[in-house]
Order: structure tokens, then C-alpha cells, then sequence
């Protein structure tokens, strides 16, 4: 019943196109001035945004959900990237992609078996993602390697900015690139700053979500386009 990989999905396409992407964690960003700051973030060139949801359950934190899903789609027309760390994820995937979700990206821990779920995200049209956590063996996510657009690999434990990074990500980033080639886009999340960009898009990361490393500074387009320029470098070496 495992439904055919496509082309990408058009929004992922063009992240594709535009590889190593640096995307902005919004769970940093001022959500008392969501407008200001999305403006901010498309004057600085960004191209897409990274939206972590959070249940309080499948993570020790509470983040923010589908309301706040529909303000940014509504804001914005750059390419929405959810991670949903949440338990039962099928039970909302039609709902977040209504909201505006381009790609949802689920946990490999979230479920048993995960994979008719990503079936479920393939049918609502969006991009397929799946992450797995610092703990967790590339062994789980093997059987599910096919059905994919997307690996969002963690280097940190999730719930939490401000952690600090875990280079087993890298391990995982230089096998899976050497094992997928570039069929599947590989995204790393956690602890991503200037000093260790380099490193993780020479690893094979093609996709970098940062948050404090842009939000904890006073002017986002230098600190994008800096990182860009590291992450680029590197991956060109």
C-alpha cells in the first residue's frame, strides 16, 4: 500500500533547488510581534521558515499549534516546514496541512510503525519528513528510507532551544548521505551556529534550522547571510 515517491512537492522543490538553506526556528522569534518578525526574516533573504510543534507529551515542552500554524501561513508565502513532535501525529496531519504545513516532518519514536503515517502525509499532498533523535540508531529508520522527501536528523534532544550539539548527528548525516545520494534532502536541527555550520554541511546536511544563532542577534540578514556564506563554503569543498 506504500504509495509512490513523486517529484517533490513544488515548495520543497524549490528549498531543493537552493541547497544548504539556512531556515529560522520560529519557536525564538517575538510572538508578541509575528508580523515584524517574519518581515525581517524575508528582507534577510531567508527561504523558508521552521515551525516546531510541541505537545507537552512526546517533549517535555509546550510549544505553539495549529492557530499559530494558520497566523504564519497567513503571513508569509515562503515554504512552511513543520516538525511535529507530538504523540499520534496521524491524528492531525490532514489538520496541519489545512493550516498551511508544506512538509510535515513526524519522529520515528512517535509510533511503533510510522510508516502509515507518512503515508497519510504523502496523500494530503505535502513533503514527507522524518526525524529521528540523538539516541535513536539509523537502524529504525531504514525501512522507511523509500517512502521519504526528507531525514531531519537532531542534534539535540527535542523540546528545548538552546541545547548544546551532539556531533553523533554528524555520524548519522555522512552515512545517509553516502547511502541515499541525493534522492532525499537532509535537514539537521539543534545547537546549529557560525562556529559548527561548516561541519555539519561538509556532513551532508543540506537543510540548517537555526534559532538563536539569528534570533539571539540584533540584525537577522547579517547573521543569515553570514551563515549561509559558512554553510555554502563548506559544502562546496
Amino acid at each position: 500500500s506504500v504509495l509512490p515517491r513523486m517529484a517533490f512537492p513544488s515548495q520543497l522543490a524549490r528549498l531543493r533547488a537552493a541547497v544548504p538553506v539556512v531556515l529560522p526556528s520560529l519557536l525564538m522569534c517575538d510572538f508578541g510581534r509575528l508580523g515584524e518578525e517574519i518581515a525581517r526574516l524575508e528582507a534577510a533573504g531567508v527561504q523558508g521558515l521552521h515551525l516546531d510543534v510541541m505537545d507537552g507529551h512526546f517533549v517535555p515542552n509546550l510549544s505553539y499549534g495549529l492557530p499559530l500554524v494558520e497566523t504564519f501561513r497567513r503571513l508569509t508565502k515562503l515554504p512552511l516546514d513543520v516538525h511535529l513532535m507530538i504523540d499520534n501525529p496521524g491524528a492531525y496531519v490532514d489538520r496541519y496541512r489545512s493550516a498551511g504545513a508544506d512538509s510535515m516532518t513526524v519522529h520515528v519514536e512517535a509510533a511503533d510503525d510510522i510508516r502509515p503515517v507518512l503515508e497519510q502525509i504523502r496523500r494530503s499532498g505535502a513533503g514527507v519528513g522524518l526525524a529521528l533523535n540523538p539516541p535513536t540508531p539509523l537502524s529504525a529508520i531504514e525501512p522507511a528510507l523509500g517512502m521519504v522527501d526528507l531525514v531531519l536528523v537532531m542534534s539535540v534532544m527535542p523540546g528545548f532551544g538552546g541545547q548544546t550539539f551532539d556531533p553523533v548527528a554528524l555520524e548519522k548525516l555522512s552515512a545517509l548521505r553516502a547511502k541515499l545520494g541525493d534522492r532525499v534532502l537532509l535537514e539537521l536541527d539543534g545547537g546549529i551556529k557560525a562556529s559548527n555550520i561548516g561541519q555539519c554541511t561538509a556532513a551532508g546536511a543540506q537543510l540548517l534550522v537555526v534559532g538563536s544563532a539569528i534570533f539571539g542577534t540584533p540584525d537577522y540578514a547579517a547573521s543569515a547571510k553570514n551563515l549561509t556564506h559558512l554553510a555554502q563554503n563548506k559544502a562546496s569543498n
